[in-house]
Formats: structure tokens, sequence, C-alpha cells
């Protein structure tokens, strides 16, 4: 019995492998030169996928991403400077195709909120622990800034 399920799981997973190649051949790409591939993974890997959940050109299946793969690829051949491509992108498809958006009036929020979080975060957990440590201190008996071990003042 092992025998024919290893002999099935070996069928099915050369089915599946051969169909997926099938849907996704590989396109090698052509560059003039060294540098132009180098620009392209640098590109690809900095520009993210507009329909993926936080993923770059370069490690995205989508068939918008590989759009936008080749739309790189095509403007390179071309030529264009990095700038250019980044800024063809920011104009089709706004700042979020960046990873790292310009500061801007309509990007503060994006830059300011994390910070904005963090310092916001430790003023409450600063006024959680004086609250806690004041309720502790009430319960004793001793009035809230007091030690129990300090002498009395004279």
């Amino acid at each position: 019995m092992t025998v024919r399920f290893r002999t099935f799981a070996a069928a099915l997973l050369l089915v599946l492998a051969a169909t997926g190649a099938a849907q996704n051949p590989i396109q090698p790409l052509e560059f003039a030169s060294e540098t132009q591939r180098e620009r392209y993974h640098a590109l690809i890997d900095e520009l993210r996928c507009t329909v993926c959940q936080n993923q770059a050109l370069s490690s995205s299946d989508a068939p918008l991403a590989a759009d936008l793969r080749e739309a790189v690829y095509r403007q390179i051949r071309e030529g264009r400077a990095d700038n250019e491509i980044r800024q063809f992108m920011r104009d089709r498809y706004g700042d979020f195709v960046l990873y790292n958006p310009p500061l801007a009036a309509h990007t503060l929020l994006l830059w300011a909120g994390p910070p904005l979080l963090l310092v916001v975060g430790g003023i409450l957990a600063a006024l959680i622990v004086r609250a806690q440590r004041r309720r502790l201190a009430e319960s004793a008996g001793t009035p809230a800034g007091d030690s129990p071990s300090d002498p009395p003042a004279t």
C-alpha cells in the first residue's frame, strides 16, 4: 500500500510541476551591460507591487507585477535614468509604488505616524503605571509618593 501511495504522490507532484512550469515560463532578460542588469534588479526590489500586500515587484507573482517588471525592463533598455523610471511609476501609480515615499504634505502622517504613536504609547504607559502605583499606595494606607520605610517628617 505504501508503494502505491508513493507512486501516486510522485505522479501528482510531476503533474503539478509540469502545469506550473507551463503557466509561468521563465523568460530570460537580455541586457546590454551588467550595469543595466544591476539597475533593473535594484529598481524591481525598490518598487512595490500595487496589488500585493507589501511585496516588491521582484518577489510578486501578480500579473500586474509582471507587467511592471516589463515596463522597467523596457525603459532601462531605452536608456532612461532610474529617477525617470521612478517618476513614471509614481505618475502612474502614486507614491504607494515606492517603498520610501517622499516627505510631502500628503505623506506627512505616513512619516510622522509611527514616532507619534510611540510617544503617545509611552505617555499612556507612564500614566497607567503612575495610576497603579497610586492605587497600591492608597490600598496600603500610605499617601502617594511616601514610602513606608521613610521616617516621618518633623
